[in-house]
């Protein structure tokens, strides 16, 4: 047995990301709050969000720190003087930290001097887009990656074993990479099979930022072309950011809308907090959720974490062949794949949930049985404290 579990001492983790916290990422909060109590999390970013939502002990935020020294801090990294936050590498002297764990590809490679500094163990995770569309769009990532793989202890991949096999490819030993699941808490998630009979409207739900890779003009293109088969009442639950091609990707969304009329039919709330995605969520029959390999490169690497949280209520789920989607939602068995950007076969799958209702209830409770076995996150949280407690 290690010293510091026999003299019963927590390990200390530093938890790096910019924002503490979006409300499209409750799967950060959910890493870091349902770790074991072996592992002291400080959180340390530049500014905090949401806190009535994410709170969280150990924040550590430069937003709260003298203004002179928010400056000087922000400028030494804006001048190119230094990557890293010198704020980082105090709090973690000053905590007596021994690992730092940065969330994101690209600020593992800004941390590495910071860990370096401070004497700790780097733990690096990806989440997708920084593997994809970051590389894209600006190839020398890759050799920053190289560089980055070659001096931090572990990389995780936040998903299944394609996000994996993605960061071996781009030059990552593969003894260095291990799989740690998004998380949901399944077991506060009621269980409610969805049941629809033939005559009243179907409810379906799209919810996702507006990114050309959640393919929601595929999902609105296909229950535009469905309407005439079936009543429809449709929630879209999302927002552009201020990316122009987000900005774009809604003026898509909503060419789709104009297009097939679906005006009265669709109900487009914005983003919405964690418990109202739930509420609105039992109110509904089928997810629809098109994933694709956007034009710019940008993918999932992973599982839209949605995707997660909807099988674990017991709602049939019609996706795509896309990334790690087929490892949670095994086609026919767990619900209902397309192939990226096939509109017919989208419209073949909510045909047959149609045409067979008394068959979802199978689907669900073999979705829900294999969240609570692979994405629960106190199951999680107790492997990412042994991947910690593996480098001390």
């Amino acid at each position: 047995m290690k010293t510091k579990q026999m003299n019963n001492k927590k390990i200390k983790v530093i938890q790096s990301y910019p924002v503490w916290q979006e409300l499209t990422q409750i799967w950060l909060y959910n890493l870091v709050h349902y770790l074991p109590d072996t592992i002291e999390s400080h959180i340390v970013c530049e500014r905090t969000k949401n806190l009535d939502q994410f709170w969280v002990p150990n924040i550590h935020a430069l937003m709260d720190s003298p203004k002179w020294r928010y400056y000087w801090d922000k400028g030494l990294r804006k001048l190119k003087i230094r990557r890293h936050l010198q704020f980082l590498v105090d709090v973690a002297k000053r905590e007596n930290a021994t690992i730092l764990h940065s969330h994101f590809g690209h600020l593992g490679w800004e941390n590495l001097d910071a860990a370096k500094l401070a004497g700790l163990k780097h733990v690096v995770s990806f989440y997708g887009w920084e593997m994809t569309s970051l590389i894209k769009n600006e190839p020398h990532w890759r050799q920053r990656y190289q560089d980055m793989f070659n001096k931090v202890d572990l990389v995780l991949a936040c998903e299944g074993p394609y996000m994996a096999q993605c960061i071996v490819d781009l030059g990552c030993p593969p003894e260095k990479v291990k799989v740690n699941r998004l998380s949901v808490i399944s077991g506060e998630i009621a269980f409610k099979p969805r049941e629809w009979y033939p005559g009243e409207p179907l409810k379906v739900l799209i919810a996702a930022s507006f990114r050309e890779k959640k393919g929601i003009t595929y999902a609105l293109e296909a229950l535009g072309q469905f309407q005439e088969r079936v009543p429809l009442e449709i929630t879209l639950i999302g927002d552009a950011n201020s990316e122009p091609r987000s900005q774009q990707e809604k003026q898509k969304i909503m060419a789709v809308i104009d297009k097939y009329k679906l005006q009265n039919k669709v109900r487009m709330l914005g983003y919405q907090p964690y418990p109202v995605f739930f509420e609105e969520a039992y109110k509904h029959h089928i997810f629809l959720s098109p994933s694709i390999n956007a034009s710019d490169g940008d993918t999932e690497a992973g599982i839209p974490y949605a995707l997660v949280d909807m099988a674990a209520t017991g709602m049939p789920i019609v996706s795509t062949k896309n990334c790690d989607i087929p490892s949670l939602i095994l086609n026919g068995v767990r619900g209902l794949l397309a192939e990226e950007r096939d509109v017919p076969g989208l419209i073949t799958h909510l045909q047959w949930l149609v045409d067979n209702p008394e068959k979802w209830y199978d689907m669900v409770v073999a979705a829900r049985d294999y969240v609570q076995g692979e994405y629960d996150a106190h199951i999680q949280g107790e492997k990412l404290a042994e991947l910690y407690s593996q480098l001390t």
